[in-house]
C-alpha cells in the first residue's frame, strides 16, 4: 500500500515538473525575459576584459562546401543572414495568417492597426530625421521605425488580467504591420550590397515554381523547404538583403486545405470511444498500444486536414522565440560601452534620433494616428479600451530592441556608429518597457476600480 502511494506521488510531481516546464515555455513573457537575459550576457562579455575573447567567437568563419560551390562568411554573419532568415519566415507566416484570418482580413478590422503601424513608423523616422538631416548619421533613420513584437507582447503579458483582451490584439496586429513596414524598409533602401539582377530572375523563377505547387495543392514541407534553400541563396546574391527570401517564401506556404466534415467527425468520436474504453480512470504514463495506436492515427487524420502555414508556425515559434532570437542578441547585444564618450556627455546627433524616436516618437505616432482613424469612422477603439491606453500601448511600441538592432547593423558601416546605435536602442528599449508598463498599469487599474464600484 505504501509502495503504491509511493508511485502515485512520484507520478503527481513529475507531472507537475512537466506542467511547469509548459507553462515557462508557452508564457509570452518568457520569450522577452530569455532576450533581455541574453543581451546582458552579450554586454559582459563584451565589456568585462576576462570574457572579452568569447565575443570574437562571432568573428569565426564558417563555411558550407559542396563539391564546387562553397559559401563562407562569418558566424555573425551567418546569424544575420541566416538564421534570421528563419525569423522573417515566421514574421511572414504571422502576416500572411493575419490578413487571411486575423485581424487584418478586412479594411474595418485592420484600419485601426495600420494606421496606428503608420503613425509609429513616419513619426520616430521625421524625429531621427530632425537630429541627423545631412549627417553622416542620416541612413539610420529606420532604425526607430521598429517594433519588437515578441518583446512587446511578453512585457505586456507581465500585467495578465489587469489588461483588456482588446488591447492586446491591438499591439500584436500593430507589431505585425509594424513587422511588414520594416520588411519593406529593409527590401527597398537598405540593400546588403550591389542589385544583381541575374539573380534577382533566379529568385523570381524559384518563386515561381513555389507558386506552381501551392497551385498544385502539393503539401508535403520538403517541397517548400528545398526550393526555399535554394531561394534564400539567390536572394543573398542578388544584393537585396537574405532575410527577405523568408518572408517571401511565407507567402508561397499553403494556407488552404479541404476536409469532409461529417466524415472527420465520424472518425474521430470512433477513435476517442476506443480510447475512453481501455481508460483506467488515473493520471499514468501512457504505456497502453493500443492508446498509443488510436493517438497516433488521430494525430496523422489532424496533420492530413491541418495547413501546412499553420503546421510551419507552431513548429518554428518554439525554435525563434528560445533559440533564434537569443541567439541574435548574444551576436549583435555585445556593445563596447566608451566610458569617455559617456563621461563627456557629448553624443553624436544619433544618439538622441534613436532615444526619443523610440520614446517620444512611438507613442505619439501611434496615438496621433490612431485617433485620426476614429474620428474619420474608419475603425473603432478595441472594446474596454481607452485612449490612455492606448498612449500607454504607444509607449511599449518604443521596444525596438531586435527589428531596431537589425537595422542598425544595415545603416551604417562605420562600427563607431553601429556599436553606438546599439547601446542606444538598448537603453531605450528597456526606458520604454518600464514606463510603458507603469502607464498601462496605472491606467487599467483606475479602470479596473470604476468597474468595482
Amino acid at each position: 500500500m505504501e509502495k503504491t502511494q509511493n508511485t502515485r506521488t512520484s507520478r503527481r510531481f513529475a507531472l507537475d515538473v512537466r506542467r511547469a516546464f509548459e507553462h515557462f515555455f508557452h508564457n509570452q513573457s518568457t520569450a522577452g525575459i530569455i532576450l533581455m537575459v541574453c543581451a546582458v550576457v552579450a554586454m559582459l562579455f563584451a565589456n568585462v576584459p576576462a570574457l572579452h575573447h568569447i565575443s570574437e567567437i562571432w568573428h569565426t568563419q564558417v563555411g558550407v562546401f559542396f563539391g564546387s560551390f562553397g559559401l563562407e562568411m562569418s558566424l555573425l554573419h551567418w546569424v544575420n543572414d541566416g538564421l534570421m532568415a528563419i525569423f522573417f519566415f515566421v514574421v511572414g507566416l504571422e502576416i500572411k495568417r493575419e490578413m487571411m484570418v486575423g485581424e487584418l482580413r478586412s479594411f474595418r478590422r485592420a484600419a485601426l492597426p495600420i494606421f496606428a503601424a503608420v503613425g509609429g513608423m513616419i513619426v520616430p523616422a521625421l524625429i531621427y530625421a530632425y537630429f541627423n538631416m545631412g549627417t553622416e548619421m542620416a541612413s539610420g533613420w529606420g532604425i526607430p521605425m521598429a517594433t519588437d513584437i515578441a518583446f512587446a507582447l511578453g512585457v505586456l503579458s507581465l500585467l495578465g488580467n489587469r489588461v483588456p483582451l482588446g488591447l492586446k490584439v491591438f499591439l500584436t496586429a500593430l507589431a505585425i504591420v509594424d513587422d511588414l513596414g520594416a520588411i519593406i524598409v529593409l527590401a527597398i533602401f537598405y540593400p546588403s550590397h550591389a542589385l544583381h539582377l541575374d539573380f534577382l530572375l533566379y529568385a523570381a523563377i524559384v518563386v515561381a515554381l513555389l507558386v506552381a505547387f501551392n497551385r498544385s495543392r502539393l503539401r508535403h514541407p520538403l517541397y517548400y523547404l528545398l526550393p526555399g534553400l535554394v531561394l534564400w541563396y539567390f536572394v543573398y546574391r542578388s544584393g537585396i538583403h537574405a532575410t527577405i527570401a523568408g518572408v517571401i517564401l511565407a507567402m508561397t506556404i499553403p494556407a488552404k486545405t479541404t476536409i469532409n466534415e461529417i466524415r472527420f467527425n465520424v472518425r474521430m468520436r470512433y477513435f476517442l470511444q476506443r480510447f475512453r474504453a481501455t481508460c483506467t480512470g488515473e493520471v499514468n504514463v501512457l504505456a497502453d498500444p493500443e492508446q498509443q495506436l488510436l493517438l497516433h492515427r488521430m494525430e496523422r487524420k489532424i496533420r492530413g486536414i491541418s495547413p501546412l502555414m499553420h503546421r510551419f508556425e507552431s513548429a518554428l515559434h518554439p525554435w525563434v522565440n528560445f533559440f533564434i532570437m537569443p541567439v541574435f542578441a548574444l551576436a549583435n547585444a555585445g556593445v563596447l560601452m566608451d566610458g569617455s564618450v559617456i563621461a563627456s556627455g557629448n553624443f553624436p546627433s544619433l544618439v538622441p534620433g534613436i532615444f526619443f524616436g523610440l520614446l517620444i516618437g512611438k507613442p505619439v505616432g501611434i496615438f496621433l494616428l490612431s485617433l485620426i482613424a476614429v474620428k474619420l469612422r474608419f475603425a473603432d477603439l478595441p472594446a474596454g479600451t481607452s485612449w490612455r491606453q492606448v498612449f500607454a500601448i504607444g509607449m511599449i511600441g518604443g521596444i525596438g530592441f531586435t527589428m531596431s538592432i537589425f537595422v542598425d547593423n544595415l545603416a551604417f558601416t562605420n562600427l563607431v556608429f553601429v556599436d553606438l546605435g546599439k547601446a542606444t536602442i538598448l537603453i531605450t528599449s528597456v526606458v520604454s518597457a518600464v514606463l510603458g508598463l507603469i502607464v498601462v498599469w496605472l491606467t487599467s487599474r483606475k479602470k479596473m476600480q470604476t468597474i468595482d464600484k
